[in-house]
């Protein structure tokens, strides 16, 4: 069996990853006109829609100027990103996790997960880290929470992975536990001894994907509840 969640719920109908596309697109979109722009206009694009937390904190004390979009900001910067790897690289991680995870909890969870899980993700670094004045870009905080939900509503699937022996590589199926879980390690270690210009990245990772299990294990309670009370009906 491959989630304790499925067992509870009658099997969704598999339709295209709505979700999964439209983040997808906003993101290639928003590099696209990036690339497409001066340095002097990708820094201010940059400075408009990045998160800087030093303005994020100062929401808190009523000291932030442009409260509003600063607020905001908490979610523009989701769908920037300054180079083809950091996209690619969060991107590949999404169509992963994310098809999976919008099989279960439809478009508009997906959107809640990825939208909420990367605010709030961006918001914890901002508290955690209020003094930098660095505007943070990047779905990353989003991607961790997507993990997360992928790992809260399938703890027993497995994934299938190429492992490198010798020369050759061998096809694998190893369960998602062991492969989150040690991702997850690497992250809390990273964010214990790693390099200090490290902290946003490992803190964005690691808050993400903590609210990711948090939402699906709040998604499997909701869906046992009204299964008993659908049971107790009948």
């Amino acid at each position: 069996m491959d989630s304790g969640f499925a067992s509870h719920r009658p099997q969704r109908l598999r339709h295209p990853p709505y979700a999964t596309a439209l983040v997808s697109l906003l993101c290639l979109f928003a590099f696209a006109v990036y690339s497409g722009l001066s340095p002097l206009m990708q820094q201010a694009l940059i400075d408009i829609g990045g998160m800087r937390p030093s303005a994020v904190a100062g929401l808190f004390q009523g000291s932030a100027a442009h409260d509003r979009a600063t607020a905001w900001s908490l979610l523009t910067a989701l769908f920037l990103h300054a180079s083809w790897l950091h996209l690619l690289g969060n991107l590949l991680y999404f169509w992963v996790f994310g098809v999976k995870v919008e099989q279960e909890l439809g478009w508009f969870g997906t959107l809640l997960v990825f939208l909420a899980g990367g605010a709030l993700a961006n918001l914890i670094v901002a508290l955690r880290l209020p003094g930098l004045d660095t505007p943070i870009i990047g779905a990353s905080g989003a991607i961790s929470a997507v993990v997360g939900a992928y790992l809260g509503l399938f703890p027993r699937r497995h994934i299938g992975l190429f492992l490198p022996l010798g020369l050759y590589l061998q096809f694998a199926r190893v369960p998602a536990l062991f492969v989150i879980g040690s991702w997850f390690t690497l992250q809390l270690l990273y964010t214990a001894f790693g390099p200090i210009n490290a902290a946003v990245a490992w803190w964005t990772h690691l808050a993400g994907f903590v609210l990711g299990i948090s939402f699906a294990l709040a998604a499997r309670g909701i869906a046992l509840v009204r299964q008993q009370k659908g049971a107790a009906v009948r």
